[in-house]
């Protein structure tokens, strides 16, 4: 149950502690970098559903906010089919469509609650649920949320903290709500920020810290 899953966070703490650590100092320093950095934030996030955050990882670096703003959506599928990415058509119309929020920074720093920011991405940014949401919002320094992807589901379910039907490809927003809330609860217990305990729940599934 939860215990076993926070007594392997605690073990991992001197192992990967200084990694987390900086990777929290890289998010929090978004709210100092321009709407370029948040829009092509964005825009790997829209990137990683169904995908890996490697994979959006190697694209943003590549085609970096110029990528992402200025090229045509036929042009900007063609580059994501040539770097591997899988769902390049749909991908592409997404960040196409996405650029009416350029100024995403702006907007997002203009709520004076966490969730309300959240619910706005998932209501108005074509690709982002609310795994996809939660990510964006970690990634530029807000830490409230848990990001329930395929690994973080798998640890929670191995040690029977949840149990996800295997034939439910998306869970709803009922579910997603009801899982993110024993996730926090575990994060409150090892006095971390849910963005936090992601990163160790992500190294015990893969190894690596990454974004």
């Amino acid at each position: 149950m939860s215990n076993d899953l926070i007594e392997k966070v605690e073990k991992l703490r001197p192992v990967v502690g200084s990694h987390v650590k900086r990777r929290i100092e890289e998010f929090l320093s978004f709210k100092d970098k321009d709407s370029k950095e948040w829009f092509s934030e964005l825009c790997f996030c829209i990137l990683t559903a169904n995908s890996s955050a490697e994979m959006g990882i190697k694209i943003q670096n590549t085609l970096k906010f110029d990528g992402f703003a200025k090229l045509n959506e036929k042009e900007l599928a063609g580059k994501l089919k040539e770097l591997g990415y899988r769902f390049y058509n749909v991908r592409a119309r997404y960040i196409v469509e996405a650029r009416k929020y350029v100024n995403v920074k702006e907007i997002i720093t203009s709520f004076k609650e966490p969730w309300e920011s959240r619910e706005w991405l998932v209501e108005n940014v074509r690709g982002l649920g609310y795994k996809e949401a939660s990510h964006f919002l970690r990634n530029t320094g807000i830490l409230d949320f848990a990001i329930l992807d395929r690994h973080i589901l798998r640890i929670m379910e191995k040690v029977g903290i949840v149990r996800v039907p295997k034939t439910q490809k998306n869970i709803s927003r009922k579910t997603y709500l009801e899982i993110e809330k024993k996730f926090i609860e575990i994060a409150k217990r090892l006095e971390m920020k849910p963005g936090e305990l992601d990163l160790y729940l992500w190294y015990l599934s893969t190894g690596k810290v990454l974004k």
